[in-house]
């Protein structure tokens, strides 16, 4: 039971060493704990501070980036449409090339026709001509007397003219 009733100079003795544990721990252990609580807390506040600014410098980061991107799709549909244009002028112009050397060559075709065409006639007139040269200076050499010889040697010649 002596713990529910201490002696008087066990209790002087506990508070002479509380209070000795007291001033040295005030002396000593406070300040420092409290230094440390006070750089803790600031350590806190300045980190909340950063990750605050951190934080609206990625808002912003992000802000910047879908702006980037979606600039950089208008870009995109620009030079898209862009090529298509381009795409569509050089066919175009190769679809014009081509008619216009197709008109060319059908030009050039129907001028050597015609040419050839020319030719061919005229060297038909020619060897009518000269069939009939010849006819007539055979004709005229064989001098007949009787016009029923003479419409039967024409006959005869012309029927060998036309097997020639």
């Amino acid at each position: 039971m002596q713990l529910l009733s201490p002696d008087l100079g066990l209790l002087v003795w506990t508070l002479v060493a509380f209070l000795v544990v007291f001033f040295l721990l005030k002396k000593f252990a406070w300040p420092a704990i409290i230094k440390g609580l006070n750089e803790r807390e600031e350590g806190i506040a300045t980190s909340l501070a950063t990750a605050e600014k951190v934080k609206l410098e990625m808002a912003q980061l992000k802000n910047d980036n879908e702006a980037l991107l979606v600039k950089a799709r208008e870009e995109r549909a620009a030079l898209l449409k862009e090529a298509k244009e381009t795409k569509d002028k050089m066919i175009n112009d190769a679809k014009e090339e081509a008619k216009a050397a197709a008109a060319k060559i059908i030009a050039d075709a129907q001028a050597s026709i015609n040419h050839q065409k020319m030719a061919a006639l005229t060297e038909i007139k020619n060897q009518v001509g000269n069939l009939v040269i010849e006819v007539s200076e055979k004709v005229l050499r064989k001098e007949l007397s009787n016009k029923a010889e003479q419409e039967s040697y024409i006959k005869q010649l012309a029927e060998e003219a036309k097997l020639n």
